[in-house]
């Protein structure tokens, strides 16, 4: 039994350059970069370079890049810090119905300690409204925190204009962008956020390791308290091996974007296609103008989603987020988007990768249509 993943958007195999580049810092370079001798220099000229290659794709200093354990704890040094740092000014947020359980759970956790969120609702498309955002600043806004892309349908949501309602009334704009980075552009000037939030084992990269992007002059509380690393904003002895690897990955991922995403979207669209040709009812969701060029989330009607995993072992793909997979609930998501429960406990997310092959969509399309059949 050929087995095929097209679970991309749950993680990434880590790319064979970022492993290669990583072996250096497990067998050889192993010192403490914060050491002042050979080892320790070695180890710290790693991190720094990795800084620079992180930085050079979201198009920012290398000073702005902070490392940190993955994307739920940037998105909790983000919303968190920013709120402990600024609740002398206010205590509002704004947020999305749509949002990765790793912001909604922080803006959860700070309505207990006082603060109001408001969770602003979305289109059938899964997009936020500009103006919506407008509407709910409030003279108490300290933070806008508003996904780039969704994890799920892949939706990609107007972060320039919304920065330019931040920007208006000073408030600080986070987004979460686990999802684009390496996919699509993400420079931070063009997006116009002061923190955003990278995952590593979203672009290739190992699990484990992420950034927060934190843009010169901006302060946060940070979220945990030693001595001095990554300038006093993120104590603990930087995870060497992993940086490196991330740093490897952004560097690949930069250098062969538009190339590999023009691939993986017409791999995406051969396999849409194919689908549609099956002989059942579809429904695509998500914004098809505007969306991620890997992830193609389908609702088969009247055919409950896990029941069809259960069929497609062969198949590695996601009946919604990965990291809520086990839930019987319909994704809130889809439900967010206005869809019914029906719809959305018929939905599947696909998402390619770099090493999606054609042959591998062939293959899939001959495995869902004998699962749908029976």
């Amino acid at each position: 039994m050929e087995k095929i993943y097209l679970d991309y958007n749950a993680t990434t195999p880590i790319h064979p350059l970022a492993a290669k580049e990583m072996e250096k810092y497990i067998y050889e370079y192993f010192g403490n970069p914060s050491s002042s001798h050979w080892a320790g220099k070695k180890a710290h000229d790693g991190v720094e370079n990795a800084r620079k290659q992180v930085a050079s794709l979201l198009g920012c200093l290398p000073e702005e890049i902070v490392f940190t354990s993955g994307g739920t704890e940037s998105n909790n040094y983000a919303i968190r810090g920013a709120a402990e740092l600024l609740k002398h000014k206010g205590n509002h947020i704004i947020t999305t119905r749509i949002e990765h359980p790793a912001v909604l759970k922080p803006c959860q956790y700070l309505e207990k300690k006082g603060f109001e969120v408001t969770y602003l609702p979305v289109d059938k498309y899964g997009r936020v409204s500009p103006d919506a955002v407008r509407k709910a600043v409030k003279p108490s806004t300290i933070l806008i925190t508003i996904m780039h892309a969704n994890n799920e349908v892949g939706t990609i949501q107007p972060l320039k204009e919304i920065s330019e309602i931040a920007k208006k009334y000073k408030i600080l704009f986070h987004t979460d962008a686990a999802q684009s980075v390496g996919k699509i552009p993400t420079k931070v000037e063009e997006l116009g956020v002061d923190l955003l939030t990278v995952a590593g084992h979203k672009l290739y990269a190992p699990k484990g390791i992420g950034v927060l992007y934190i843009r010169e002059g901006v302060g946060l509380q940070p979220l945990i308290l030693g001595a001095g690393h990554e300038r006093g904003r993120r104590a603990g002895t930087e995870n060497v091996i992993q940086i490196a690897g991330l740093g490897k990955a952004c560097q690949l991922m930069e250098k062969e974007m538009e190339k590999h995403s023009k691939k993986i979207k017409n791999l995406r669209d051969y396999f849409y296609l194919g689908i549609k040709k099956l002989k059942v009812e579809t429904m695509f969701n998500g914004d098809p103008e505007n969306g991620l060029p890997n992830t193609l989330n389908i609702s088969f009607k009247g055919i409950n989603s896990n029941k069809l995993l259960e069929k497609i072992p062969s198949l590695a793909v996601s009946t919604g987020s990965a990291c809520h997979a086990n839930s019987s609930e319909p994704s809130k998501v889809l439900m967010a988007m206005g869809m019914k429960k029906e719809e959305a406990f018929g939905a599947i997310r696909f998402s390619l990768g770099l090493f999606t092959t054609k042959n591998d969509i062939e293959h899939a399309l001959a495995i869902l249509n004998k699962a749908l059949k029976k």
